[in-house]
């Protein structure tokens, strides 16, 4: 277990004990929600056999292993997560695939091989760091030059519908804290000028952003996207901060039910997201 001490020392704590164990007990759901968008930033690294990659906040190891996949037994995948209960997961998935490591670290300061990779990527893991220009600087260190990077992040709160819309259902009943922008968190990679000047200033070039809308699957039934936007974002984080009793909380069902209601067609729930795809290399 990592320890919870450093810069990052809250996120370590929050992925550990609170995220972390909801994200693996709904990894089957979430990771075929963010599959296609997390694909998109991959195709883009346009991976070779023989290949060494960083898999950073790999989660419960989907994208580990695929990119396991796309190098061969010749290559090397190494997922990295501050989360035990999702690396454990990630190491079952990937029992039995030798070129798979799984390490619980802090990317901002675990040490690394020196220039032995060639590419790092992410899906939706990079936007947590204290201070993301110490991490991507030492993530640096470990890319040989002209090492490539890609990851997926998201696009401002407003954009991505299947977290507002219920967000201003359950603000009629609770306080919704709006995410601030500069700290750890799912949107702070927002803004893609910030981004741009970590990257560079990171020791990274050619940094690119590639606007990517898709809808998200929020779930099969109505009520099955309920009780999943009621266990994560900002309705999961309302109602553990106000300690909310039961009728508060059948409450605020209900006004997730009616909010998402029209968002229902013969798939499910499927609501509009918007999030970036950004590339980069490190610089000579």
């Amino acid at each position: 277990m990592i320890a919870y001490e450093g810069p990052n020392a809250e996120q370590i704590r929050y992925w550990n004990e609170v995220m972390g164990p909801q994200w693996a007990a709904l990894d089957t759901t979430l990771s075929a929600q963010i599959r296609p968008l997390g694909l998109r930033a991959l195709e883009r690294l346009a991976l070779a056999m023989g290949e060494r990659v960083i898999d950073i906040g790999c989660g419960c190891g989907e994208t580990t292993v695929e990119i396991a996949r796309r190098v061969g037994p010749g290559g090397r995948a190494l997922g990295i997560d501050i989360s035990e209960p999702l690396a454990a997961r990630a190491r079952s998935l990937a029992e039995g695939v030798g070129h798979v490591e799984i390490r619980v670290v802090d990317a901002q300061l675990a040490p690394f091989e020196s220039q032995s990779f060639d590419a790092l990527f992410s899906r939706f893991g990079v936007m947590f760091f204290a201070d993301p220009v110490a991490a991507f600087s030492n993530l640096r260190r470990a890319l040989r030059p002209g090492a490539r990077v890609a990851f997926v992040c998201w696009r401002a709160l407003a954009e991505n519908p299947w977290l507002t819309v219920p967000a201003m259902a359950i603000a009629q009943h609770l306080p919704v804290k709006r995410p601030d922008l500069d700290a750890p968190g799912p949107f702070a990679f927002a803004d893609s000028d910030r981004v741009r000047g970590i990257l560079e200033r990171a020791g990274f070039a050619d940094v690119n952003h590639e606007k990517l809308d898709e809808p998200l699957q929020a779930g099969q039934s109505l009520d099955g996207a309920v009780s999943l936007l009621m266990r994560i974002g900002p309705a999961a984080a309302a109602l553990r901060e106000a300690q909310a009793g039961p009728e508060l909380v059948e409450t605020i069902r209900a006004a997730i039910r009616d909010a998402i209601a029209p968002f229902e067609d013969a798939s499910g729930i499927r609501m509009p997201s918007a999030s970036w795809v950004v590339t980069a290399r490190r610089a000579e």
